[in-house]
């Protein structure tokens, strides 16, 4: 990615998660970029299409983190406490892409239903870990969309996390936190 498009993305990601989707306008992102208008349709047609970018991008970062870190682990709990603290380092990091895909994730707009999909395909990564690990008998019997839900569901609570405390974020002593409160309640007894 060149300069000129990482700062509009960079930008575009910054307006989306302050002021929303609708209410950024084109002119909005190229004033605060510093570009004319022809240049911001030189690299995306649209604000729709920042907005595909830029959510597709986030999801992919997330995915691409996790199957990074998950492909060396063998025990399933494991692999859940790699998702755990990647989501939350995710969170730490880019707030504002986990912002926008959470603000629009509900609604029936093309861009809500994306997201949606995005989020559901992602689920559906750790919902697969989950089987495995039920199958391996190293995560307890249980309903894997309600528990992938569940994991998937931290990010959410990352972000509030980190709102309510601002600075004072720890990663390691949230992730430590849900390691004892949910991650624990994951193994058979």
């Amino acid at each position: 990615m060149n300069k000129t498009k990482r700062k509009i993305f960079e930008t575009s990601m910054k307006l989306f998660a302050e002021k929303g989707y609708d209410a950024t306008s084109i002119e909005d992102i190229t004033a605060t970029v510093g570009v004319a208008k022809g240049t911001l349709y030189y690299h995306f047609s649209s604000k729709e299409e920042i907005f595909n970018f830029l959510i597709e991008e986030g999801i992919k970062l997330l995915q691409n983190s996790i199957d990074i870190k998950t492909d060396k682990l063998t025990n399933y709990i494991d692999k859940i406490k790699a998702i755990v603290l990647i989501q939350i380092k995710i969170v730490f990091k880019y707030e504002d892409i986990i912002a926008i895909l959470l603000s629009q994730f509900y609604g029936k707009e093309a861009r809500n239903q994306k997201c949606q999909m995005l989020i559901y395909e992602y689920i559906n990564k750790i919902e697969q870990i989950v089987e495995q690990g039920i199958q391996k008998g190293e995560i307890k019997k249980g309903d894997s969309k309600a528990i992938a839900s569940e994991i998937y569901a931290l990010i959410c609570s990352s972000l509030v996390y980190k709102l309510r405390n601002q600075e004072t974020f720890d990663v390691m002593e949230l992730f430590k936190e849900f390691e004892t409160t949910v991650i624990e309640g994951l193994k058979p007894r």
